[in-house]
């Protein structure tokens, strides 16, 4: 199916939901009209604060279950909004500054309503910031909350009326349409590029925005880098669909530089069948001395972006002949790696890597700040050659937060860990809502953010030396998070120190020596120099805690392969005899787990005591050296490797689990035209999402263009139903789960209604690939799926959920049903919840 008939209904629809009641002369507007260059937004209608809001998986919100059910209406200055409790708001005109900015207390959770009037049909690039997201005609595109000024959407005006619904959350925003420079157009304000150091050159990797303003999806169009006094680099654009953005990642080739200083690089973007020029831009590169900080770019397994980590290279003093160590640190909120880098010394025994969570706010690093800062990791010890029993970790503020969870979640990856001005959890600080009581369905949801809970994983910071360290008079992350932890240490650990600073705040420098005190700590680093991670064979007990296999899953030589009930925690206890050759210990809540043999000495076999029962004789695997375990009812029985088909470390769940293997959208095209609009409407939404929250590229199809063999071992997520998404039939013809128009059916039970639907299936093409669906039952269903915070961190789903549109009255109270496969990937050997009927 052509892309033109969707992007008509699209706009069609759009205009249909806010056209439902002719357009007031009272109601602020902008003209555009005849060639323009640019239209600023200096009058709206606002009204708020509306809803609730923040780290919850389900909003509560009556102007979006309006536009949900199709019953919005354009509002005018002084109507009513009725909120939930009785409570009543009225729309009022704001003014925008001279600045240009609005601001009033309604835009903190409120919304602000604008027409622009247009007399003809064209493009323009949206222009704005400070707000959530905002309604198109109709059509959801992504926001700036963080206010960083570089989000400039191609949108469609239609002739006539044409509506802007902005969601704002911080008090202010603004806006403006400014006419495009070419019909594809490069954006430099959001580039990633690396620096170049003096005396090497090469290639290189680096991204830039591209803009397509057309109506029609951008096919084999290359993009052209050169470097000043270098060769040209060629590099195939990927397709970018119609009205959106996309940051595409290129090569660029540098000479070596004798000095410090800049780079030109021109960049053009060229149509090579004309061959003819459809846009350029001019980047600067910098050019750093050796033993500078600097930034070295890489491309993600994630979703085969660019992105950048942050080095502040080591100075070995003379004689030292050790490969050196890493001291991975995380950043706070709003600050870039590179300048956490900057903030440390050059140490003259570790390398200081600074990955960048995928943006300064990014993911507060978990989910995909999480894989960022792993994935950094292992590209950095494979380049620079470290040490890889001498591996450390720290961050501050937000980073601190960042390595307690991760710590956590990785015990064995560290020697030692020191968190900085570190919060403990969402729920300490971030503002998670979590019941005391929770029904069964919440329960269910809750479960679904089990890695986030680092408290009930704490005790795995028994296999880290750990320093912390907290400024007394911090007015930002308050020093109870850092008293709250050392006391949950004291309990258990033998090998912590605590500091707090006397009269420090948030960040402080006492020294004049280079460095930042709050983070380049002399102490710290002396404990960091006398650690190192031990040999397997040095370790003679192992106590491990994991809430989801998928995100932990080992530690030493003990792995956990499956849990009994799904992302509730689990946790094995396991003491190693080398000379008996023997293991023994306790589990809770382990189905399968994994012991690796590799530093018993060879020999007869093995015996293992779990649970008060002993299994002897296990003989030694031939070709490997892991023994696996499972428990059939009461007692425990050696088995062969799972299969891949299994839930297992490899692919465990929840929804967010398909989300980490070269991502690949899907939108479906043989719907109805409003189910097809909203399809691709939905699916450019998340994916500019992920490029402003996680400096993410992905690729946005049809189902048409879908390939199971193109796009072998691909993370999909498909947007639409079984009756209108082509690729259903081959990647989820055998789900349990199955959505149709008007009815979804969960195994043998049929549900009807208006319904959301959102899953994930292990791909059955692939033993390590899943398959996410976001969808619904009919068009007010998949409208209900828009906003969902699927991208935000420390919000959760579960394997699957069904909602209604009474989240948006009830929240969490709203939702259907809810829950976890079994270890199968099935429904009956799981664990669901149902809302009680009436």
């Amino acid at each position: 199916m052509s892309i033109q008939p969707i992007l008509r209904t699209a706009a069609a629809a759009g205009f249909v939901l806010y056209c439902t009641i002719p357009a007031g002369a009272d109601i602020p507007s902008v003209s555009v009209s005849g060639p323009f260059r640019e239209a600023q937004i200096t009058r709206c209608l606002a009204v708020g604060p509306v809803g609730r809001y923040g780290r919850a998986p389900f909003s509560i919100d009556p102007i979006e279950a309006k536009v949900v059910s199709g019953s919005w209406t354009d509002p005018s200055a002084g109507d009513e909004l009725a909120l939930p409790g009785g409570r009543i708001l009225r729309w009022q005109e704001l003014n925008a500054a001279q600045d240009g900015w609005f601001r009033s207390p309604a835009l903190r959770g409120g919304y602000a309503f604008v027409l622009a009037d247009s007399d003809r049909d064209q493009v323009a690039l949206l222009e704005a910031s400070g707000h959530n997201m905002v309604y198109v005609n109709g059509e959801p595109r992504v926001g700036d909350p963080y206010q960083a000024g570089y989000v400039r959407l191609p949108v469609l005006l239609l002739r006539g009326h044409n509506r802007f619904l902005f969601h704002c959350g911080r008090g202010q925003f603004r806006a403006r349409l400014v006419e495009p420079r070419a019909p594809v157009c490069l954006d430099t304000s959001d580039a990633t590029l690396p620096d170049l150091v003096v005396g090497r050159g090469g290639t290189f990797l680096a991204a830039v925005v591209v803009a397509n303003a057309s109506r029609r999806p951008t096919d084999r169009l290359i993009l052209r880098a050169d470097c000043e006094g270098g060769e040209s680099r060629v590099t195939s654009l990927p397709s970018v669909p119609p009205l959106s953005i996309r940051k595409v990642g290129f090569e660029l080739f540098a000479p070596p530089r004798a000095s410090t200083g800049v780079v030109k690089l021109n960049l053009r973007i060229v149509d090579p069948r004309g061959p003819r020029v459809l846009d350029s831009a001019r980047m600067e590169l910098r050019v750093r001395r050796p033993d500078q900080p600097r930034k070295i770019t890489f491309r993600s397994g994630i979703d085969d972006s660019v992105q950048y980590y942050a080095l502040t290279p080591a100075k070995p003093l003379s004689g030292d002949r050790r490969p050196p160590a890493l001291v991975l640190t995380l950043h706070g909120a709003a600050v870039e790696a590179i300048g956490q880098a900057e903030a440390y010394s050059a140490k003259s025994w570790a390398h200081i890597v600074a990955p960048t969570n995928r943006r300064p706010y990014g993911f507060d690093w978990e989910d995909w700040g999480r894989l960022d800062a792993l994935e950094v990791l292992e590209t950095a010890q494979r380049s620079l050659k470290t040490d890889p029993r001498r591996v450390y970790l720290t961050g501050h503020s937000m980073g601190g937060h960042g390595t307690w969870n991760l710590a956590a979640n990785c015990p064995g990856r560290f020697a030692a860990i020191g968190p900085s001005a570190g919060w403990i959890s969402f729920w300490s600080y971030g503002g998670a809502p979590r019941s005391a009581q929770p029904s069964p369905v919440e329960e269910i949801l809750q479960r679904s953010t089990a890695a986030s809970d680092t408290l009930a994983l704490a005790g795995n910071y028994v296999h880290h030396g750990v320093y912390i360290l907290h400024g007394e008079a911090d007015d930002n992350v308050p020093v109870t998070e850092a008293r709250t932890m050392r006391e949950r240490l004291q309990a258990f650990h033998r090998d912590f120190e605590y500091y707090e600073q006397p009269g420090a705040g948030h960040w402080w420098d006492l020294s004049k020596e280079p460095g930042a005190d709050c983070v380049d700590w002399p102490p710290m680093f002396d404990m960091f120099a006398r650690h190192i991670i031990p040999a397997n064979a040095d370790v003679r007990h192992v106590r491990f805690t994991t809430g989801n296999p998928g995100i932990s899953a080992s530690c030493r030589w003990v792995t956990v392969e499956a849990q009994m009930h799904p992302l509730k925690p689990s946790t094995v206890d396991v003491q190693c005899d080398p000379h008996l050759r023997r293991f023994f210990g306790t589990t809770d809540n382990v189905l399968r787990l994994s012991l690796d043999t590799a530093h018993l000495p060879p020999g007869s076999p093995i015996s293992v005591e779990l649970d008060g029962q002993l299994i002897e004789a296990i003989p030694r695997p031939k070709q490997q050296t892991r023994v696996w375990l499972a428990r059939e009812g009461q007692r425990w029985v050696v088995t062969g490797r799972p299969s891949d088909s299994l839930k297992g470390p490899h692919r465990y769940g929840p929804l967010k689990d398909a989300l980490r293997h070269r991502i690949l959208f899907v939108y479906s095209t043989q719907g109805t035209p409003e189910e097809n609009a909203w399809a691709f409407a939905k699916a450019r939404y998340d994916a500019e999402t992920f490029w402003y929250r996680g400096n993410g590229s992905v690729d946005v199809i049809p189902d048409t263009a879908f390939r199971a063999s193109e796009h072998k071992d691909r993370d999909v997520l498909l947007y639409g139903s079984a009756d209108s998404n082509a690729a259903w039939s081959e990647l989820l013809e055998a789900s349990p789960i199955q959505v149709h128009r008007g009815r979804v059916r969960i195994s043998s039970r049929e549900v009807r209604g208006s319904i959301a639907c959102l899953f994930v299936r292990p791909r059955p093409d692939s033993s390590t690939a899943c398959v996410a669906v976001i969808g619904g039952t009919d068009i007010v269903g998949m409208r209900l799926a828009n906003r969902l915070p699927v991208f935000a961190a420390g919000i959760g789903y579960p394997d699957w959920v069904l909602l209604g549109p009474e989240v948006l009255e009830k929240g969490t109270g709203g939702v259907l049903a809810a829950g976890f496969f079994g270890a199968d990937w099935q429904v009956e050997s799981g664990e669901s919840a149902w809302r009680p009927e009436g």
